[in-house]
């Protein structure tokens, strides 16, 4: 039997490794509060898009480029359900230009991404689930100037399987910056990294 202090340890390790996860320099990640009640262990990150050179706060708010969240939940007692103790929960979203949103294929592009970053980046995963859907927006009023507007947004959810974290985090990173808009990109420096930078 496992006990309370050595799930505690795999928590630990797993969440240490998503704070590791080489994110994209395009990318302002922060650790936030996880929601309540959702698991008896879990750890949340939230990002933003920048482009170009960052300012103080960037990484406070959302980002009108994308921006979105990750949600690390541990509970053995789930497993059955999950098909482990783990379980990711994602979000994404970035605007999309009007020309790209009006695409009726453009969602099922956007789930393709997530599942293919996660298999480039060997995040074995089972379980997953999720959905992804577009929005086509007309201004009327005082929001009339803005025209019509689309964005992308993907919910999802996914049983990591292995004691390797970091490719999950990454992967979506990766999603996110491709739903912004920004080319696929290797070589990235660390989450720690960036936090030493901005230090």
């Amino acid at each position: 039997m496992t006990r309370p202090g050595d799930e505690d340890t795999v928590f630990e390790n797993a969440v240490s490794q998503l704070r590791s996860a080489r994110i994209r320099e395009e990318l302002r990640v922060r650790e936030i509060p996880a929601p309540e009640r959702i698991a008896p262990r879990s750890v949340a990150f939230s990002a933003g898009v920048i482009h170009g050179q960052s300012h103080p706060g960037d990484e406070e708010s959302d980002s009108p480029y994308g921006a979105g969240r990750l949600v690390l939940m541990h509970d053995p007692a789930s497993a059955e359900d999950w098909g482990g103790p783990f379980r990711i929960v994602c979000f994404a979203q970035a605007p999309l230009e009007l020309e790209i949103g009006i695409d009726p294929f453009i969602a099922d592009v956007a789930w393709t991404w997530l599942t293919d970053a996660l298999e480039s980046r060997g995040a074995a995963y089972t379980y997953a689930s999720g959905t992804a859907t577009k929005t086509l927006s007309t201004g009327f009023g005082t929001l009339e100037r803005q025209g019509d507007t689309a964005q992308i947004e993907i919910r999802a959810s996914w049983t990591p399987l292995g004691d390797n974290f970091g490719p999950h985090a990454e992967s979506w990173g990766e999603l996110l910056c491709l739903l912004a808009g920004l080319p696929h990109h290797e070589g990235v420096p660390s989450l720690g990294a960036q936090r030493a930078k901005r230090g």
